[in-house]
C-alpha cells in the first residue's frame, strides 16, 4: 500500500488499477492495493488540486464497492 500512496504522490498520470473515480458518488476516489489473494480499498477525495485526504479503509471481498463503505467516506467528507 506504501508504494502505490508513493506512486499516486509521485505521477502524473496514475493508472486507474491503483487510483480511480468511484462511479455514482459525490467524487470519491478508490486506492487499490492487492496483496496475495488479500484486496485492500481505500476511499478518498480531494481537497484542493494536490491533497488527497483518505477518509475509509476496507478489505474488499465483493466485486462491488460496499455502500456501507462509501456512505462512510462519504459522511466524513462532509465534515
Amino acid at each position: 500500500m506504501i508504494w502505490i500512496l508513493k506512486l499516486i504522490e509521485d505521477l502524473e498520470r496514475v493508472p486507474s488499477v491503483y487510483f480511480k473515480k468511484i462511479v455514482n458518488t459525490q467524487d470519491l476516489w478508490e486506492v487499490r492495493a492487492a496483496a496475495g489473494s488479500n484486496i485492500f480499498r481505500l476511499i478518498g477525495f480531494f481537497d484542493g488540486p494536490d491533497l488527497v485526504i483518505l477518509a475509509h479503509a476496507f478489505q474488499k471481498k465483493t466485486q462491488k464497492t460496499p455502500k456501507q463503505a462509501i456512505e462512510i467516506a462519504e459522511e466524513r467528507k462532509k465534515k
